[in-house]
């Protein structure tokens, strides 16, 4: 007679209950991980609804237990604020070192200062002016109160821009220099690269290749100081200007898109009279 199926089935041995066996996964959540916390909840909502896992596809918890894009979210947001963290501190050390590395040639003129100045720029309004890579230096004495330099402009297209931008380098330059009271004439010559038609040669591919071909004088500005008892006065001369360059910058200056083009071109006057080469002077307390 066949063994009935209770006598052919094998016994287990050390079987553990239902008891035991939750006791021994109670660290381990549905899905398999060490959870404890979770599983606790879990074996809780069991006694109370039953078996089964419920998972709200809507849900930002991740019903494997993963938290992955929790540690890349994380990770993004500590990677922007390091970056930021970053961009600042290096802007602040990059002040630092500019402004101790500028020559205070308000304090100290010599060659030496000059040439500083020059070459890293002087501050000037809320930023820094910075100069002409090319320069020389002809004179920087405190003895003689004259300081006299010379920029070549590899960057300027045309006479207006090259006038408009040295006018700022000039002023800024020279102004630094004149708040030394040892100091009491500014010359600032301007030299540019010029073709054969006359046409400004500028710096090629982000200033490495530079301009060849002769030197050309453009224009020179003369800065002087005065004092007297109602104050100190500051005045600017601007010298080298021919009258083919002063042609040039009227042109530039007045458009035939201004009224004063429009007018002139309606009553049949001129253009204006012709540009003077200095400035009025500033006056300013001692």
């Amino acid at each position: 007679m066949a063994k009935s199926n209770i006598e052919m089935a094998r016994r287990q041995t050390n079987a553990l209950t239902g008891d035991e066996a939750e006791k021994l996964f109670e660290t381990v959540d549905e899905t398999g991980h060490s959870n404890e916390e979770v599983a606790r909840r879990e074996r809780r909502r069991r006694k109370e609804k039953g078996a089964g896992v419920d998972i709200d596809p809507l849900s930002a918890d991740d019903p494997s237990g993963s938290n992955v894009g929790k540690v890349i979210a994380k990770t993004a947001v500590g990677f922007v604020l390091v970056f930021l963290v970053i961009v600042v501190v290096g802007q602040v050390i990059f002040g630092v070192v500019r402004r101790s590395n500028t020559a205070d040639l308000a304090h100290n003129v010599t060659v030496a200062t000059v040439a500083s100045a020059l070459r890293g720029g002087v501050e000037w309004g809320n930023g820094f002016t910075q100069f002409p890579e090319d320069f020389s230096v002809q004179e920087a004495d405190e003895n003689t109160g004259t300081v006299e330099v010379t920029v070549i402009d590899t960057t300027s297209e045309d006479a207006l821009e090259c006038f408009a931008g040295s006018q700022v380098q000039a002023s800024a330059f020279s102004v630094n220099c004149l708040l030394n009271p040892n100091i009491n004439t500014v010359i600032y010559h301007v030299n540019v690269h010029m073709d054969e038609n006359g046409k400004f040669k500028t710096s090629q591919l982000f200033g490495f290749l530079k301009p060849t071909g002769d030197v050309t004088s453009f224009i020179t500005f003369v800065w002087s100081k005065t004092q007297s008892s109602t104050g100190v006065n500051f005045n600017c001369s601007i010298t080298g200007v021919d009258e083919t360059l002063e042609e040039e910058l009227r042109d530039q200056v007045t458009t035939s898109f201004t009224p004063v083009a429009i007018l002139n071109d309606l009553t049949g006057g001129s253009t204006g009279s012709d540009a003077e080469t200095s400035s009025g002077s500033g006056t300013g307390s001692k």
